[in-house]
């Protein structure tokens, strides 16, 4: 049998950088188990953090160490206590894609295992679509639906999805003259009740997301998520129980069993997501009948109202003391370690890890014959 070539992107440059490498360590680890060795063969290729898209020989360095590559910045900052380990441009800094030892036109499918923005936004994928290969995940339109926060609750409110409410700022609102930041400052207060949550638009992570209780906390928040990004929401909070439903397939897709997210931090942030035993996933989540089949429904819904395609993970917001549940985002790549919620989900309903890569990348190539039919 002929391996397909399975051209393995991560990387990038997000501030998930770190936890692309993660997931593409143990996708790759995937593809060489069971009868996904005879089925595959790995080409990986590696962005770094300046987007510069290293050589092969490199991709398997950081794939192999789990440690990013230093820019020469970075080597320079970190000069006087440097690791010898880690890995840097130094000496490489003349080869370029022609150098590999495997040219890109060679893969027969991507999979890329990028997050964040330029990797999970859309910019990617359509590279990807331009090259006329196959590729696992969403294309441009859902996947940047998908990132950008406001334009995701558009979607969701055209389809019916019930949400807190929101309030979208611009930027520029943030960084007018003194006499309009107030008036946003007072028309948010209006719209919204304390306590509320800034957060950047295009940003995964929790990365910039702050709870505010007060003016003066809303005011340094706004500022905050507008370096970050020039499209910000702001989103009443909400007394509720955080969980959160898979989502496999294109056109059929099917929903995961639902998993619940504890944690004792003040809301779900960046820590509290990255620091081992800080949260807790509790799979299956310990939710009413009814309650569970109606989160599946919408999280199909969520998938289909911003056109996902192969994975998709859902989340919401069950408010128990009146029954709604309301629906948060929907992560079109979400972490993809054999420890994160989306395969954990899958793995509960019986399709282990290297189960879950083959399929989503027999799903790319299903959806990439279907969008090529004529």
């Amino acid at each position: 049998m002929v391996k397909q070539k399975v051209g393995l992107l991560f990387g990038g440059c997000s501030g998930e950088h770190e936890v692309s490498i993660t997931s593409a360590r143990a996708i790759a680890s995937a593809l060489q188990q069971g009868n996904n060795q005879a089925k595959y063969e790995i080409l990986p290729v590696y962005i770094d953090k300046s987007g510069t898209w290293q050589p092969s020989n490199l991709a398997q360095q950081v794939l192999e160490s789990g440690e990013p590559l230093l820019l020469e910045a970075e080597q320079e900052t970190n000069l006087s206590n440097q690791d010898n380990s880690k890995l840097t441009a130094t000496g490489f800094s003349s080869l370029t894609p022609t150098g590999q030892n495997f040219s890109y036109s060679e893969i027969d499918v991507w999979f890329p295992i990028l997050h964040g923005p330029n990797g999970e936004d859309g910019t990617v994928q359509g590279l990807l679509s331009l090259m006329k290969v196959p590729f696992v995940g969403s294309g441009v339109l859902g996947s940047a639906l998908g990132m950008d926060k406001i334009a995701m609750k558009m979607a969701f409110t055209q389809a019916g999805l019930p949400q807190v409410k929101y309030v979208a700022v611009n930027r520029s609102q943030v960084y007018s003259s003194p006499c309009v930041f107030p008036k946003l400052c007072d028309d948010i207060e209006a719209q919204l009740d304390y306590p509320c949550f800034v957060k950047p638009a295009n940003l995964g992570s929790s990365v910039g997301i702050a709870k505010v209780r007060s003016r003066s906390e809303l005011e340094a928040a706004l500022d905050n998520a507008a370096s970050y990004d020039r499209r910000i929401v702001v989103e009443a909070g909400v007394t509720a129980r955080e969980v959160e439903c898979a989502v496999l397939g294109n056109d059929h897709p099917k929903a995961s069993v639902v998993g619940e997210i504890t944690f004792d931090s003040d809301f779900y942030d960046y820590e509290t997501k990255y620091t081992e035993g800080a949260a807790q996933l509790h799979i299956p989540a310990d939710l009413p009948r009814d309650v569970v089949t109606k989160i599946q429904e919408m999280a199909i819904q969520a998938f289909l109202a911003v056109d996902a395609a192969g994975l998709a993970r859902v989340d919401f917001f069950y408010v128990e003391d009146t029954g709604e549940v309301l629906i948060n985002e929907i992560n079109t790549f979400p972490g993809f370690t054999s420890t994160s919620m989306y395969p954990r989900l899958w793995s509960h309903d019986g399709v282990a890890f290297p189960q879950l890569v083959d399929r989503l990348i027999n799903l790319a190539v299903e959806r990439y014959r279907e969008a090529n039919i004529n």
